[in-house]
């Protein structure tokens, strides 16, 4: 059987670019996915769960079940932001792959970790190992560590940062435009503008079960209004933010404070929701108390930590979600990208 591919390196080098050339050169009609590898194992759970609660299998069954769902969508898959942070994930991901190998599906996958780095601190790592191990003899692994640009911030003008229709970051405090308001006045003068006048009201969300609060929205206008702490305040997970990014196509964040190491949940939510956002081409708008170059930052001593690496992600995507052509992308909410 052909050898799948594992791409890895820094931000912005050109990774998800590589994997989106192969996969548009495809065929239009060839068996193939593209997915978010957060997404992906959510579904993967939610089929296990329907699977034994729904539809009564048992056993091998249930995995046998969820491979055959996942093939149906294509044999080629390719997996964009590869990576291992929870241990129900950890252990399921040998018998999963091994699974779809078995049954002719070849695996592209991007990640910012070398294989042998994954799940790396996790707890009873020693169980994931044997899939480091499966990833590596069933892929072709290719480092692009040597480019230190990050292509995805070419684009990103500082003119289009400060004014102008791209003016969509607000710095707490700065009066940018020089009429005198504040970067707040701004915010929120843009919040009305957007929405036109329209019916702002509460929503609630049902994810699996569970109610995501939305405190202010207009849905004739998909635009949904947020603190930061009502996003990442209390536990939340890459479900909640992806159903938000699926029903809004702009999302309003204010009050976003300068983050610091000590606080490693508020830090790892508001990854998980950046990814979430961008994988639906949102368009956000944020009002912050400093830049993203500065929003987190830490000491020699752990700038090595998990976060840190996936920090440097959120923060050139939040570079580019304020670009022009970041913009101008079509909102695709719960469509394939």
């Amino acid at each position: 059987p052909p050898k799948g591919v594992y791409l890895h390196g820094g931000v912005g080098c050109g990774k998800t670019y590589c994997m989106n050339l192969f996969y548009d050169a495809l065929p239009s009609d060839a068996s193939k996915q593209k997915v978010h590898f957060h997404k992906f194992m959510l579904n993967v759970h939610k089929q296990m769960h329907k699977a034994k609660m729904i539809n009564k299998l048992q056993g091998d069954a249930i995995l046998e079940n969820v491979l055959q769902t996942i093939l149906e969508e294509g044999k080629v898959i390719c997996f964009d932001e590869f990576q291992v942070t929870d241990i129900a994930d950890a252990l399921i991901l040998k018998r999963l792959f091994t699974g779809l190998l078995e049954d002719g599906a070849v695996i592209v996958a991007t990640s910012n970790r070398p294989p042998r780095d994954l799940y790396k601190g996790g707890l009873q790592r020693d169980l994931f190992l044997p899939f480091i191990d499966l990833l590596e003899e069933t892929s072709v692994v290719v480092s692009m560590w040597e480019s230190d640009m990050d292509y995805r911030l070419v684009g990103v003008s500082s003119e289009s940062h400060n004014r102008g229709p791209h003016r969509v970051y607000f710095v707490d405090g700065k009066d940018d435009d020089g009429r005198g308001k504040s970067s707040k006045d701004e915010f929120e003068e843009l919040f009305n503008t957007l929405t036109k006048g329209s019916l702002i009201n509460s929503v609630i969300l049902d994810v699996q079960g569970r109610q995501v609060f939305v405190p202010k929205a207009s849905e004739e206008y998909g635009i949904a209004r947020f603190s930061f702490y009502d996003l990442c305040g209390k536990a939340k997970g890459a479900a909640d933010y992806l159903a938000i990014g699926e029903r809004f196509h702009t999302v309003f964040i204010e009050d976003v404070p300068k983050l610091r190491y000590h606080e490693v949940n508020l830090v790892r939510r508001w990854i998980t929701l950046i990814d979430a956002l961008y994988e639906c081409h949102v368009k956000m708008v944020v009002h912050a108390a400093t830049t993203p170059d500065e929003m987190f930052t830490v000491d020699l001593e752990n700038e090595h930590c998990d976060e840190v690496f996936a920090f440097d992600r959120t923060r050139s995507r939040m570079e580019e979600m304020r670009s022009e052509a970041y913009l101008k992308k079509k909102w695709v909410g719960s469509r394939p990208r």
